[in-house]
């Protein structure tokens, strides 16, 4: 099935380019931070084990791959380019989303956007009421980008949201390392929607959820798993067998096709 690339404008003229293969209902793959269509989290072959149930439509966030970007940054304007491609879709659509993008799903639902159902790896959500650590997280990384340190920001902010230090070093020097470093200033977007993120928005998200984690991630991204799904007046976990941070897309598919379509 020949996949359909396109570009649609958001309301303050960024152009957000997508791709879109299959047929049936509308879904939308959201990545995590630092990723795009080139250097996905879903190349593992999830499009094609969907498309055959769904128009599975995968896009570049603003700033990165072939999406161009519109200063000044807002979540508001990002929740935006995910209504635009929704609305280009048909006017509403289920939604999965990887880690720091599962962040954005939930700004997207709590906006009121039409999402139909949601499935979550993982999203990083801190319980914690203080946010000054974070704050000041991102405005290291900040520095970092401003001064055009690319690598730098790649590995301060790796590293300070807890890849374990020997992938971080398998990164260096390889083209996943590469990609992320084209567009790291984009990172510092993800640590804004981080910062804007509560327990008090989750309970605003009106959609029935499913938040995954995998058997193989530490404590803390499990445990935050069970807590967003806690937290969700329609949410629901389940662990899946993978590796730290990520489950095979042969796993998750399954899932996604039994709790969108039944």
């Amino acid at each position: 099935m020949a996949a359909v690339t396109g570009v649609v404008r958001s309301p303050d003229g960024t152009a957000v380019a997508y791709e879109q293969v299959g047929d049936g209902p509308a879904l939308v793959l959201v990545d995590a931070a630092g990723h795009f269509r080139q250097f996905s989290s879903f190349d593992g072959g999830l499009v094609d084990l969907l498309s055959s149930d769904f128009t599975v439509l995968t896009y570049d966030r603003r700033g990165r791959g072939a999406s161009t970007d519109t200063a000044p940054y807002t979540i508001e304007r990002e929740v935006e380019d995910l209504a635009a491609l929704i609305d280009a879709l048909g006017g509403s659509a289920f939604v999965y989303a990887f880690s720091s993008g599962g962040l954005l799903a939930l700004q997207a639902a709590a906006a009121g956007l039409p999402i139909l159902r949601m499935v979550l790896l993982e999203p990083p959500i801190e319980r914690a009421e203080d946010r000054t650590s974070q704050l000041a997280f991102t405005a290291g990384l900040t520095e970092l980008v401003d001064a055009g340190s690319a690598d730098d920001a790649v590995e301060y902010y790796l590293t300070g949201i807890g890849v374990p230090d020997e992938i971080v070093a398998k990164m260096v020097h390889t083209a996943a390392w590469t990609a992320m470093s084209s567009v790291a200033e984009t990172l510092v977007y993800d640590c804004l929607i981080s910062e804007a993120t509560s327990f008090e928005l989750l309970a605003a998200v009106p959609i029935r959820s499913l938040v995954l984690h995998s058997t193989g991630s530490t404590d803390d991204l499990a445990g935050m798993a069970a807590a967003v799904a806690s937290a969700l007046p329609d949410g629901r976990s389940r662990s899946l067998p993978g590796g730290w941070h990520g489950v095979d897309d042969a796993v998750v598919a399954p899932v996604l096709r039994e709790f969108f379509l039944t």
